[in-house]
């Protein structure tokens, strides 16, 4: 059941999900442990390839791969031939040179990480790429709701905010409706798109979006960096709408509601300053479930394997993207 690579959710099984999922539980069962290390990926090197500022998935990376007694090496982009003119297969092909089994890849443009699989032997793993796709923030977003409900079948996840340039959106709600979790979307509609998956529900009114009885609300950081023209009229003005302000947290508090977001957090913007301290706020729970989760995607994935010869699988939760070639 194993794999090469991760670089979608689209193309994964539900039994796959399932047993990343379980191994994840696991894994975080050692964080209470005095020692907190497993041998898993002794010998094994993880390289670090981000072309895009990453705090979070970073981190958690790296520190899930020390936590399986990987090597960790961090790929300067800042200081590498890159800036310089090197092309992506370029690097990749020093890279293959170095030997190194993990490449954990995050990029800008949809379908990068799945041009560097076919590239190497190395494990490709998704870090983030463009308005693709995250595969591992869309497992520990669900590990965390099985946290809460360990049969997530028929719960309900309203996802609030830039659903357009959303990769978090794109492949948390493709992993959740895996599940059977309802998914809808609130946000402007220059944000939500009209197009996509019939059984995904989509609102623009936060009332009426909370007349759906939403179990969770996921909220997505405000993407400025991505848009290209102005889809509304000002932050002040968004948060007045979409963001969970004073009074819609008690709203929310009354209701029982748990609030998820993937960080990082603009405050004032998505959501008040109170959320932070919000008993059922997952936020934090979100952060440490990732090292348990991305532990499990390392010790699950095969390198050294043949790279894969058919297209990766673009989640077409929104517009068709585009596909890059080498």
């Amino acid at each position: 059941m194993a794999r090469k690579d991760l670089l979608d959710i689209a193309s994964l099984h539900r039994e796959e999900i399932e047993f990343l999922l379980d191994q994840s539980t696991s894994f975080k069962e050692l964080f209470t442990q005095s020692v907190k290390k497993v041998p898993a990926l002794e010998g094994k090197s993880v390289l670090m390839l981000f072309y895009e500022p990453s705090t979070r998935t970073h981190t958690s990376f790296e520190v899930a791969a020390k936590r399986l007694s990987a090597e960790v090496t961090n790929f300067d982009i800042a200081q590498s031939s890159i800036t310089k003119g090197e092309s992506v297969r370029e690097t990749v092909e020093t890279l293959q040179a170095m030997r190194t089994d993990y490449i954990v890849v995050r990029h800008g443009r949809s379908g990068l990480p799945g041009m560097i699989a076919r590239l190497t032997k190395a494990s490709v793993i998704n870090a983030g790429d463009g308005a693709h796709a995250h595969p591992t923030q869309a497992l520990l977003d669900a590990f965390t709701i099985k946290e809460k409900f360990p049969d997530p079948v028929g719960k309900k996840v309203l996802i609030i905010g830039d659903i357009l340039h959303s990769r978090v959106a794109r492949s948390t709600s493709t992993l959740l409706k895996k599940l059977g979790v309802d998914v809808a979307y609130l946000g402007p509609g220059s944000l939500v798109p009209k197009y996509g998956p019939e059984n995904i529900r989509r609102f623009t009114n936060y009332e009426e979006a909370m007349a759906w009885a939403p179990d969770f609300v996921y909220l997505l950081r405000v993407q400025m960096e991505r848009q290209d023209v102005q889809f509304f009229p000002s932050l002040r003005e968004y948060h007045r709408l979409y963001g969970i302000t004073n009074d819609r947290l008690t709203e929310i508090r009354q209701r029982g509601l748990y609030i998820m977001h993937p960080g990082p957090v603009n405050r004032g913007v998505e959501l008040c300053d109170a959320v932070m301290d919000y008993e059922r706020s997952l936020i934090n729970n979100q952060v440490e479930n990732g090292i348990a989760v991305r532990m499990a995607v390392l010790d699950w994935l095969t390198p050294g394997g043949e790279a894969p010869r058919s297209e990766p699988t673009f989640e077409r939760s929104f517009a068709p993207l585009p596909h890059l070639t080498a």
